[in-house]
């Protein structure tokens, strides 16, 4: 497993040794806003907003400050204003990083971004650079005490499953066409087959082992990225082996 599953388990495995609640209910609100100012304030009418609340639900975010960044959002009550930034970079032995942000200044996240790759090997580079390594997917994760992959197949195939695999999590990973993500949410949720999580990914065609202290400096970017208020997502495309994962703790 690599990538966005990757950096995915290696955060969980994080997160039980460093809690940031505060800073993923700053993004999620960030990520509200800006979906509610694209396609209205109604999660009923707006299939981005409420993949945004369902995340927001999940990670305990109330509904009174869902609420608010909704109406923030679509303009309803006073707020900042952010827009969505896309950088691509390199991290070390060539790994190619893609950084979603949503800023209110965009001088100030830029320079932050570059500081943070380039102190730790790594490089800003040009539009197009990194994009190409990458497709975009809809994502859905499922507990694999919940469900059976046969159960999955039965009732999320006709919305547009693409393919269904199991993590090194014991959970089942199922990905869509990016246009297909509500329909097989609406087909999880009318089964009853309760998801981890549901988003849109960018999942790399091609990846890059690294070994040796380029894992350190790629782990210390990615941290860095994640810890900075402007940052939404990251994707990379580096591949770790399990050994060099459990000789750090988080195999």
């Amino acid at each position: 497993m690599s990538g966005h599953s990757k950096w995915s388990t290696i955060k969980h495995k994080k997160a039980a040794k460093d809690a940031k609640r505060g800073k993923v209910f700053t993004k999620i609100i960030r990520e509200i806003m800006v979906a509610a100012r694209e396609g209205g304030s109604d999660p009923d009418h707006n299939a981005k907003l409420r993949n945004v609340v369902s995340k927001a639900k999940k990670e305990g975010l109330s509904m009174e400050n869902i609420t608010r960044a909704c109406k923030k959002g679509a303009g309803e009550l006073d707020g900042e204003s952010y827009e969505a930034i896309i950088y691509e970079g390199f991290g070390p032995s060539g790994v190619a990083i893609l950084i979603e942000s949503l800023t209110d200044n965009r001088q100030r996240t830029v320079a932050e971004v570059r500081h943070i790759l380039s102190k730790h090997n790594g490089s800003l580079g040009t539009p197009g650079s990194v994009s190409r390594m990458f497709n975009s997917k809809g994502l859905l994760i499922f507990s694999c005490e919940a469900t059976t992959e046969d159960q999955l197949m039965e009732t999320l195939l006709d919305a547009g499953v693409e393919d269904i695999s199991k993590n090194e999590e014991d959970q089942f990973e199922v990905t869509c066409a990016p246009e297909s993500l509500d329909d097989v949410i609406n087909a999880a949720d009318a089964t009853k087959i309760e998801y981890v999580s549901a988003e849109l990914t960018k999942i790399p065609t091609v990846t890059v082992k690294i070994e040796g202290d380029d894992i350190s400096r790629m782990f210390k970017i990615m941290d860095l990225l994640d810890d900075n208020d402007d940052v939404q997502n990251i994707y990379a495309n580096f591949d770790v082996s399990s050994e060099d994962l459990a000789a750090l703790g988080l195999g």
